[in-house]
């Protein structure tokens, strides 16, 4: 009697033990699948500030009988050991019309970092017609010790943006990469 619950406790721990391994296995594969997922439903969604790219040359003309007022602002994620503002607070902007406007960041350490900005826009709606042309965002940022930088950021704000949206803000929050995690602080 005692060997047959042996042998049935020996196959329910073999049982628990595969199911284990399929959820380690499902949960691997949903975190690969995760980011393209999420890109995809941001690029839907408009979620998460994520703006489209065009080029210059796809832009169809300024609406002039359109202003809107697009708001910059800037911040620092958590323990990023840098000044990061934008150099000016706002810019009243036509519809398909390019702009540049520049962040401004500066390394405070004595050490050299590699930063990267993530981008927001508000509201989500407008998320959808900002466009950036060039963007300091689209890579990472390489500073030097106590070194500054002006970045530029290129846009266009589609023609076919919603007539009730008056105002745009764009966002970045500027955050030093971890891998650089093993260097000496300052």
């Amino acid at each position: 009697m005692t060997e047959q619950r042996d042998e049935k406790g020996k196959e329910s721990n073999g049982r628990v033990a595969l199911k284990m391994v399929l959820i380690v296995i499902a949960m691997f594969g949903f975190g690969y699948a995760l980011v393209p997922l999420y890109d995809v439903i941001c690029d839907v969604t408009g979620l998460n500030g994520k703006t489209g790219r065009v080029g210059v040359e796809e832009a169809t003309g300024p609406d002039l009988d359109r202003e809107i007022t697009v708001k910059f602002t800037g911040s620092l994620g958590a323990g990023t050991p840098f000044e990061f503002r934008p150099s000016e607070s706002s810019l009243v902007v036509h519809p398909g019309q390019p702009y540049t406007t520049n962040y401004v960041a500066k390394n405070l350490t004595g050490r050299q970092i590699t930063a990267q900005a993530i981008p927001s826009v508000s509201p989500s709606v407008a998320s959808l017609y900002f466009n950036k042309t060039e963007c300091f965002c689209f890579s990472q940022q390489m500073f030097e010790p106590k070194e500054s930088k002006d970045m530029p950021v290129q846009f266009i704000i589609d023609r076919d943006i919603p007539k009730h949206v008056k105002s745009v803000v764009l966002s970045y929050t500027f955050f030093e990469l971890k891998d650089n995690a093993g260097s000496e602080p300052d």
